[in-house]
């Protein structure tokens, strides 16, 4: 659990802080204590001393022990009544040459002693002072009595402040927790989140929200497209089921040009058939996905194209390059997209093939490839329709540089109301509905388009006929180096 183990950590930091400052304060508490205590048995060895000096007898403490060492290794203690506690090794050279001092430590039973042994002159002896540690001992046990049940309160009030803060810090994850088991238990993407603070959890929720809708507009895609393939896939269907069972009940009674001709409408039926699933699996699927965008010669590109289209059906296809003035420095007007290969190529296809469908055999076919700043008329002349996709949230990008290629033909034109509809899936315009074709062309340009982030657009052009094209990022030129 998130809460317990952000408490467990919150509460070992703080322990391991006072620990620390504990033991910290517990080395310089005792440090000052042993300083008061060898400097007390200085000043109590010193008073001794002088009172003996001056011929009189000290007066009893009942923390602290005199008594003489004499030369010859005799001790008297000065306090009758008391008996002599043992001298430190060493302290009978002291006596002996009756100079210089020495302190030391001397255990009597369960008692410990600070020893002071002071030399009181030659053929004096020495002075031995002994001050009881009991004290001191009961001092050091009160502090860490005291300082232990401090750290434990201080744990145990942190450990429980934590655990309230922390649970009023996590509710709002709680919430998006709950939120996220409901939907992933009701499949509901229209499950409301809990309200999005300023904080981190709340960017959580935000970005939820954003995979919540993102998820929402393509589960409402994937329906729109499995219904219309659906109402789409039944008139071909249709046809093929009826020719069979015509077929399976005339059993070659019928004249041979009608079997023919029965025969020819299931082969068309079951071409069409065919490019309808292709187009489908090729928009449902985006076999180009798995290219990364590079530099591509958008002119070049379409040059390839329009060839295959000339040796396919014998069109007159031009392919027209106009750059634009005034490019700036860093942009020398050339017809370089920032776009994918294969999803490049299936576009200008998909163009190309609606205007050889569309237009009179024996009219000509131009492609115009532009060089522009995005949001910008071209040489003077202004898109034919409003522009649509564009990146993120389907928006242009303005001012940034762009290359625009328009497909032209010589055929019925399109409408103002259909510059949107032609890129719906499976659209079919007015004048369109007895021409083969599954209408996902030009939705498949769209898809390929918005997602490299470029617009689609489609309208009349001045001389009638239709102009539809996109506009892709132009790859800009490496920095120079100087």
């Amino acid at each position: 659990m998130l809460r317990t183990r952000i408490t467990l950590v919150v509460v070992a930091a703080t322990l391991l802080a006072v620990v620390v400052s504990v033991v910290s304060s517990y080395r310089g508490v005792t440090g000052m204590v042993a300083d008061q205590f060898d400097r007390a048995l200085v000043d109590r060895a010193d008073a001794v001393a002088a009172v003996l000096d001056a011929g009189r007898v000290p007066a009893e403490r009942p923390d602290t022990a005199e008594q003489l060492l004499l030369p010859d290794g005799t001790v008297r203690p000065l306090s009758p009544g008391r008996a002599a506690l043992p001298v430190p090794p060493g302290a009978l050279d002291v006596a002996r040459s009756g100079e210089g001092r020495l302190t030391a430590e001397t255990t009597v039973g369960d008692r410990t002693f600070g020893v002071l042994v002071l030399g009181r002159g030659e053929g004096h002896g020495a002075l031995v002072v002994s001050q009881d540690y009991a004290e001191a001992e009961r001092m050091d046990q009160e502090f860490l009595g005291r300082i232990s049940w401090t750290t434990a309160g201080s744990a145990a009030a942190c450990a429980a402040l934590s655990w309230l803060l922390i649970g009023r810090i996590l509710r709002p994850m709680r919430r998006l927790a709950r939120a996220a088991e409901r939907i992933s238990s009701t499949q509901d993407l229209g499950t409301a989140l809990p309200a999005a603070g300023r904080d981190e959890v709340g960017r959580l929720t935000l970005a939820f929200e954003v995979m919540l809708d993102a998820l929402r507009r393509s589960r409402e895609a994937q329906q729109r497209l499995v219904q219309n393939a659906s109402h789409e896939l039944r008139t071909p269907l249709t046809s093929v089921r009826g020719s069979a069972e015509l077929l399976q009940r005339a059993r070659g009674r019928l004249a041979p040009e009608d079997e023919e001709k029965i025969l020819g409408t299931l082969v068309a039926e079951s071409v069409a058939l065919d490019g309808l699933v292709r187009e489908l699996v090729e928009l449902a699927t985006d076999r180009q996905a798995d290219e990364d965008p590079v530099p591509l010669d958008l002119a070049a590109a379409a040059e390839d194209c329009a060839d295959r289209f000339r040796r396919r059906t014998g069109r007159v296809i031009s392919i027209v390059t106009v750059r634009a003035a005034g490019t700036g420095p860093d942009l020398d007007g050339a017809a370089v997209v920032l776009a994918r290969p294969r999803a490049l190529h299936r576009c200008i296809d998909n163009l190309l093939a609606n205007a050889v469908k569309f237009s009179p055999g024996d009219t000509p076919v131009a492609v115009l490839v532009e060089t522009a700043v995005a949001g910008t008329a071209v040489a003077g002349r202004a898109s034919p329709g409003p522009e649509r996709g564009g990146g993120p949230g389907g928006r242009a990008r303005p001012g940034v540089p762009s290359v625009r290629l328009v497909v032209r033909d010589h055929g019925p034109g399109i409408g103002p109301e259909e510059r949107d509809a032609v890129f719906d899936r499976f659209y079919r315009g007015a004048g369109t509905q007895s021409t083969p074709g599954s209408g996902l062309g030009l939705a498949i340009v769209h898809d390929l388009v918005t997602a490299d982030g470029g617009t689609v657009f489609a309208g009349t052009g001045p001389g009638g006929g239709a102009e539809v094209g996109f506009t892709l990022p132009r790859a800009l030129p490496a920095p120079r180096r100087g």
